[in-house]
């Protein structure tokens, strides 16, 4: 093996690893309240890049895969099985603060626990051979499958939260919460390499280390970038929290039409003023307006409109975008998102070519007399 790319790819990795971990520990964050979860996912992050940054080191600092190869790939598959945990814990806890939990931590502590056990027993006590690789791929194949199953349980969650952000907020805030779908699956691809390329052949060992940096340095940009966002998301979500005893209270209920007549009244001027081109507004901020709740409101909405509040809001802002279209179609396209309430330019086009099949552009072309 070439020692010179082994070394040269641990000596780029390391330091970087280093400086990840402590900055996701040590750095300041907004001194609000709400920004607890997000300084524990953080912390947390920053914990599981250290024992990256201490399983590497051994490999820099005493080449233990040249010494014993089985005993590094054990090594490895034990700290990354501590490590997914870690990570995906990170991550859940960012759309479900109530994931982490005493019980939930001391199983997988001793599952973790057991795997470096059974570990050692094969590397200690089982010949070297086939017998002793082919218990290293059934460890291996524990790993990936462990993986699995807390990338899906990370998936239920951020599918959780797209539904709530479409039932509460007007607005496309799920936007802001899909670094972690695109992260979990690059997650699961980066987890099973990991749990096969520790395989490879020392040669080619270095594409093992090297292929770690792109994945932490996303990471660490998707977390900076989302501590704008972060304080929007979560009171989206507390929002759904306070709203389970006004749940509990009315699941039970039929959708009587007297709820159902009472919010068609007050729509009615409510749409007539074409306040959802307001941007920003929540489902309980228009219940509120209306006077009934967000739980009737949302249900005559699923009941009327067949669609979620977002897709509603949505569909209303397109129908309002299309006729300012036709009345005047030499207006800006950045003017006319802002008129009907979308967040920006390229959320409006988005929406519109979802829809319409094109874009704002094309149609308005289309629909020239």
């Amino acid at each position: 093996m070439d020692y010179t790319i082994y070394e040269f790819s641990l000596f780029i990795a390391l330091p970087l690893m280093l400086f990840f971990g402590f900055y996701f520990l040590l750095a300041k964050i907004p001194e609000k309240v709400i920004f607890g979860n997000y300084l524990r996912s953080r912390r947390i992050i920053g914990i599981a890049l250290l024992l990256l940054v201490a399983n590497y080191s051994v490999h820099f600092f005493f080449g233990i895969r040249f010494k014993n190869a089985n005993a590094a790939i054990l090594m490895n598959l034990s700290t990354y099985f501590l490590c997914y945990w870690l990570f995906s814990s990170a991550l859940t806890t960012l759309l479900d603060r109530f994931y982490i939990t005493k019980r939930r931590l001391r199983t997988h502590i001793s599952l973790w626990v057991i795997f470096s056990v059974l570990s050692c027993i094969v590397l200690m006590l089982l010949p070297e051979g086939i017998l002793q690789t082919i218990a290293l791929f059934a460890l291996a194949a524990w790993l990936v499958t462990y993986g699995f199953v807390l990338a899906r349980r990370l998936i239920l969650a951020y599918n959780r939260a797209i539904r709530i952000f479409n039932e509460t907020y007007s607005d496309d805030i799920g936007a802001y919460i899909k670094w972690l779908s695109i992260f979990t699956w690059w997650a699961v691809i980066f987890g099973v390499g990991c749990g096969l390329l520790t395989f490879l052949p020392d040669k080619y060992v270095y594409i093992w280390i090297l292929s770690s940096i792109p994945f932490y340095g996303y990471l660490f940009y998707s977390y900076q970038n989302y501590m704008i966002f972060y304080e929007q998301v979560e009171r989206t979500l507390e929002i759904e929290n306070a709203a389970d005893d006004e749940k509990k209270k009315t699941e039970t209920e039929k959708e009587s039409p007297k709820y159902f007549d009472g919010i068609e009244s007050s729509l009615t001027p409510w749409l007539e003023n074409k306040s959802y081109t307001q941007s920003g507004f929540t489902i309980q901020d228009m219940a509120k307006t209306l006077g009934t709740n967000r739980t009737y409101l949302n249900a005559y909405i699923k009941d009327k409109y067949h669609a979620t509040f977002r897709e509603w809001i949505t569909g209303l802002r397109l129908e309002y975008a299309k006729n300012i279209l036709k009345e005047h179609p030499e207006i800006n396209i950045q003017k006319l998102a802002e008129s009907s309430g979308f967040l920006s330019r390229s959320n409006f086009i988005k929406s519109f070519t979802e829809k319409e099949g094109c874009t704002p552009a094309k149609w308005k072309k289309a629909n020239q007399e």
